[in-house]
Order: C-alpha cells, then sequence, then structure tokens
C-alpha cells in the first residue's frame, strides 16, 4: 500500500465512521501505527479530519431534516426525535464533547444541525472530542507496541 492510499484510506473510513453508517475507524488507525510505515501524528490528522468533516454531513443533515418528520419514512419517531430535542436543549453544545461516543455520538452530531447550533461551535467541540479520541487511541497503541 503506499503512503498516500493508507492516508487517504483511513480519511475515507473515517469520514464515514462519523455517519449514520456502520463502520470503526479505529481500528483501521491502530492497524496502521503497529505496522510502523507511516507518521502516527500524520495518521492522527487524517483519521480526526475524516471524522469531523463526516460530523458536519450531519450536522447538515440536521439542518434540515426537521421538515419531514411528519413522513412515514422518517427513520426516528416523533416521540424520540422529541426527547433527543430536550436532551440537547438540557445539554447543549457541551454535548458535543460526547460525538466521538459510539452509537451516541453520530445523533448527537444530526441533532446539533436540527438544534441550528452554530457552526463555528460545533466544529471547535467535534473537532477537540473526535481528535483526543484519537490522540488518546495512538499515545495507548504506541505504548503497547514501544
Amino acid at each position: 500500500m503506499t503512503t498516500l492510499a493508507a492516508y487517504a484510506g483511513l480519511f475515507a473510513i473515517s469520514f464515514i465512521a462519523a455517519t449514520i453508517f456502520p463502520m470503526q475507524s479505529e481500528a483501521g488507525l491502530v492497524a496502521l501505527i503497529v505496522s510502523g510505515k507511516y507518521a502516527t501524528l500524520l495518521l492522527v490528522a487524517f483519521a480526526s479530519a475524516g471524522n469531523v468533516l463526516g460530523s458536519v454531513v450531519n450536522w447538515l443533515l440536521g439542518m434540515g431534516i426537521e421538515r419531514f418528520r411528519d413522513r412515514p419514512w422518517f427513520p426516528v419517531g416523533g416521540v424520540a426525535f422529541d426527547r433527543a430535542q430536550r436532551w440537547y436543549q438540557r445539554y447543549g453544545k457541551w454535548s458535543l464533547l460526547a460525538s466521538w461516543l459510539p452509537i451516541v455520538g453520530d445523533p448527537i452530531t444530526v441533532i446539533a444541525g436540527v438544534m441550528k447550533e452554530p457552526f463555528v461551535t460545533f466544529i471547535v467541540l467535534v473537532t477537540i472530542a473526535k481528535t483526543a479520541r484519537y490522540a488518546v487511541l495512538a499515545v495507548v497503541t504506541a505504548g503497547v507496541i514501544g
């Protein structure tokens, strides 16, 4: 695998993992770190960039999705949707620091869009959360193999 392909592949996996599609980017990051062929800092940067950009897609979906909530194909029931909005109103923008968490992280980024969280606030908090997760994983991985 070429260096460019490794970084691009990790970016792509991380991007997809941040959207509604189930994928695990952490395994890809760990595998590339363990290989010892790539700069760990660059791996963290590419994984973070892809994951944050995927979250931006979720935020954009959230910005426009509420108008469809009464359609039969809408993926979330009205009660669950209202509960998610109330949850976000209660915890606010700081809940975006949990956007790295499995299962709940992606919906938080969608609801942030629904709740019209300002983009700058969104991008700063999500970048902190997602980058910190990959950085910790990289440090732990390097410690285990180092």
